[in-house]
């Protein structure tokens, strides 16, 4: 699908974001794991968590959906049975990763797979520990592509230095070392996404986290829980930085998590210059949430790189569209886990923001911009990523030519509504191919 953008009128309103796509995909996976019913309020239905929860049926739990909840009927720590088919991930990464430590310490077959895009990426970071623990993971490419076939039995707790910050290989780990007995150790780089770490507590497992370690007694069951989903910052960081850039804006963003491991694009942001304000904090199932307040501001360059970057890797994509359009120079460095998303991301950023007349250098870990663009009209690519899809939906209000954007239907992944919530502050021409 093809959509063609051209820059309309100033963001003004309030705005819904989508729920949290993490927190989604969490509250399932533990529920099922849970002993009883757990409720899921505001569950993100996109294609990455349907695909979790298509997965989860096919291990034998039952999912309802009930229009307005999400309903999981946890069989506790060992009640999976064994899938009667392959398990398709689509193109979750979260989905794989979180799945094969799920399955981790079952003696069953578990074949995991996906489509092209996440079957060409690296999944060793995930295998590696699961193998240490007694997990029998046989891949392509030497093992660390998908198709995964598992076959878990008796685990053992391992302590594990984490060799990139990554919430998804850290959750793997813990949610293999549930059903074990004894401490299993998990040692952080930097601190990231700590939504599977809050959720565990507070279902009762023997977790404890100081000075980025993580300790984990297993063999205590889950209580079942009732989550009400908070809206996901990174779908709003897209209209964050849109209000910052389109002259005369003003937007109110409802209900965002603020998760201190999540906020790294709002610190970002307001380094820049943003005038963003954050009112009516409150807890939200044991999250932060609250609502931002975003006026338009112009915007100076930044050099970003060190422990920030786990806590904003998601939203790279659009502070790149943002430093294209800020004053002076900005960089981003130590960010090469974006070669190996949806696609490259670094690679993608650059050359369609470069297609939109932005002076930007690719580097190994990162990329160098020149702000201050004119964006041009222009043809460019999503190559099937979502964030990439509403990063260039963004860039489209920054120009009076029209942008072409091809493979659109990607923000299916985390957004299924961005094109009908962008339509309201321009136009949107939507050409299905």
């Amino acid at each position: 699908m093809d959509v063609m953008i051209q820059g309309g009128s100033p963001l003004t309103g309030e705005l819904h974001v989508p729920p949290d796509k993490s927190i989604s995909h969490r509250a399932v996976i533990l529920g099922a794991l849970a002993q009883g019913r757990s409720i899921i309020r505001n569950f993100l239905r996109s294609e990455d968590t349907l695909a979790t929860v298509r997965c989860l049926r096919g291990l034998g739990i039952t999912v309802e959906d009930k229009g307005k909840v999400l309903e999981v009927h946890g069989n506790g720590l060992r009640g999976l049975r064994e899938p009667s088919n392959v398990l398709d991930c689509g193109n979750s990464g979260t989905t794989m990763r979180l799945l094969a430590g799920m399955v981790a310490s079952y003696s069953f077959l578990t074949i995991l797979t996906g489509d092209d895009s996440l079957r060409n990426r690296p999944m060793g970071r995930v295998i590696k520990p699961l193998m240490l623990m007694g997990t029998s993971i046989e891949g392509r490419k030497n093992g660390v592509y998908a198709p995964l076939v598992i076959k878990g039995g008796q685990l053992r707790p391992i302590s594990y230095r984490l060799p990139v910050a990554s919430a998804q290989v850290k959750s793997a780990i813990l949610l293999a070392a549930l059903g074990i007995e004894g401490e299993t150790e998990i040692r952080e780089l930097a601190p990231s996404r700590d939504h599977t770490e809050r959720m565990l507590k507070a279902m009762g497992a023997r977790l404890q986290v100081k000075d980025k370690v993580i300790h984990l007694t297993g063999g205590h069951e889950l209580l079942p829980q009732e989550y009400t989903i908070p809206g996901d910052i990174s779908s709003a960081a897209f209209w964050l930085v849109a209000a910052c850039l389109v002259p005369g804006s003003e937007l109110i963003l409802r209900d965002v998590g603020i998760n201190p491991s999540r906020t790294g694009v709002i610190k970002v942001l307001r380094q820049m210059g943003a005038s963003i304000q954050t009112i009516n904090e409150r807890l939200l199932g044991g999250e932060a949430v609250a609502d931002l307040i975003v006026r338009s501001a112009p915007l100076k360059g930044v050099d970003i790189g060190g422990e920030i970057i786990p806590t904003l890797i998601d939203e790279i994509p659009i502070l790149a569209v943002a430093m294209a359009n800020a004053k002076g120079e900005s960089v981003v460095r130590d960010a090469q886990e974006l070669r190996v998303k949806e696609t490259d991301r670094i690679k993608a950023i650059c050359d369609n923001l470069r297609a939109l007349g932005a002076e930007i250098e690719e580097m190994s870990d990162g990329f160098w911009v020149r702000g201050s663009a004119k964006f041009n009209g222009a043809e460019v690519n999503s190559f099937g990523d979502h964030r990439l899809a509403m990063a260039m939906g963004i860039a489209g209000l920054l120009t009076q030519d029209p942008i072409r954007l091809t493979r659109a239907e990607a923000v299916n992944i985390s957004y299924p509504g961005f094109w009908y919530d962008l339509n309201r502050f321009t136009s949107v021409e939507i050409n299905k191919i």
